[in-house]
């Protein structure tokens, strides 16, 4: 491995560090009322920040492992929670980083936005699929109907949603024009 991208894994690893640290945070701003915790999705935020900023890969591991450490450390989420959370932030991590990185030929805030909506379906078409399966093997994991998923995944996440389209794509935008990360171009990812 060259230099150039030894510098490369160690930022990423670092940054991706920072951001499985801001998913284990970020929920105690919403912990005590835990109905505005699940309309915010607090640990959604700093996973989808990582694939954009880190790239898919990191991502991935970041999503997958937060809300299973998150568990572990601190009771919350619970088990059957973690587990269908933690494949929807790996999709979530993987699929933006991927979207942005190398599907798209051109990065722009178009590019961003699409990279962004598109990441947020596959992740909750992930969370329902891994939450059927639960549901069908482990009967304490509750039943799990259509009617749950759209209310879970669409309608009492209508605020983590908006939240996320303003903050993911600004936040992404300040730090490229702050020059502490650059756009990557479709040629070098």
């Amino acid at each position: 491995m060259n230099r150039t991208n030894s510098k490369f894994s160690v930022k990423n690893l670092v940054l991706g560090a920072l951001f499985l640290a801001l998913a284990l945070v970020l929920p105690f701003f919403t912990g005590h009322i835990p109905q505005i915790g699940a309309m915010l999705c607090p640990m959604h935020l700093p996973i989808l920040l990582a694939g954009f900023v880190c790239g898919g890969p990191v991502g991935a591991v970041v999503g997958f492992i937060a809300p299973l450490l998150r568990m572990v450390m601190f009771g919350m989420p619970p088990f059957y929670v973690a587990i269908a959370m933690a494949f929807e932030l790996l999709t979530y991590g993987l699929v933006s980083g991927i979207m942005y990185r190398k599907v798209f030929k051109k990065q722009t805030v178009g590019t961003l936005y699409g990279s962004l909506l598109i990441a947020m379906v596959a992740g909750r078409i992930v969370w329902g699929i891994v939450k059927v399966i639960l549901s069908g093997i482990a009967a304490d994991a509750g039943a799990f109907t259509f009617a749950a998923f759209i209310s879970g995944a669409l309608l009492n996440a209508i605020p983590g949603i908006v939240v996320q389209l303003i903050l993911v794509p600004a936040v992404v935008v300040a730090l490229q024009k702050a020059k502490l990360i650059e756009a990557p171009s479709a040629e070098k990812a």
